[in-house]
């Protein structure tokens, strides 16, 4: 009986799964905004990463509403810019990836830093996943936003804002994906206080801590830190 119980729970959720990426790919086919998910969904969803859903371009271009504990601020993305990163970023947001995650890294008067989920079950089936470079076709000047990475074809989930004119950096290979066109003082505000000291970058190589424990860890040793409410893709 308990074998039998088994089969019809897991039949359940990949029905459930199916239902979501029909549900998602059909929104995006239409145009319209996300659809009306449940936690349960979306989370099932992060992950299965094999699945058709990631698969999907983006559009031309698009925006994503980005609801933090200091308020809202909006990326404009165009894909033209770097259209694998800006593939990914726009799945991950409708997927709800970002959602209850930390801004873990942010160094005033450089960048702010985020993509690392709180839930370690999710972290685990996405930090490796590793994505082809795109060529960098923009500048990292103050407001744009790119992938982290450690070297060549190392981009996974992690993105950061640049907080000033960073096209220092421009010749390292970063391609941002769009720019923040609305609620850059928002940006500004979320707190820089720990500076490297929550996880710092990808090459610093201290993320492990928090990638194992996610959110309870950080919440409890570094209880400042801002976080995102919720992304999504606007109409």
């Amino acid at each position: 009986m308990n074998s039998k119980r088994q089969f019809f729970k897991r039949r359940t959720v990949r029905l459930a799964v199916i239902g979501m990426l029909m549900a998602l790919g059909a929104c995006h086919r239409a145009g319209r905004a996300d659809p009306v998910a449940s936690a349960t969904e979306r989370r099932e969803l992060l992950l299965r990463p094999d699945a058709e859903y990631w698969n999907e371009p983006s559009p031309a271009e698009y925006r994503v509403s980005v609801e933090t504990t200091k308020g809202t601020f909006v990326i404009a993305v165009t894909r033209a810019l770097a259209p694998r990163g800006a593939d990914r970023f726009y799945r991950l947001v409708r997927a709800g990836y970002f959602d209850d995650s930390r801004f873990f890294r942010v160094v005033p008067g450089f960048i702010a830093q985020f993509g690392i989920p709180g839930d370690p079950a999710i972290t685990r089936v996405w930090k490796d996943r590793r994505m082809p470079d795109d060529s960098a076709r923009a500048s990292n000047v103050r407001g744009m936003i790119a992938y982290a990475m450690t070297g060549p074809n190392t981009r996974t989930t992690q993105l950061f804002i640049s907080l000033v004119d960073n096209s220092r950096i421009d010749a390292q290979g970063f391609a941002p994906i769009g720019q923040v066109v609305s609620g850059m003082e928002v940006v500004d505000q979320l707190y820089g206080g720990y500076g490297e000291t929550a996880g710092g970058g990808m090459r610093a190589g201290r993320q492990e801590r928090m990638m194992n424990e996610g959110n309870p860890h950080l919440d409890r040793d570094f209880p400042k830190l801002d976080r995102i409410v919720r992304a999504r893709v606007e109409n």
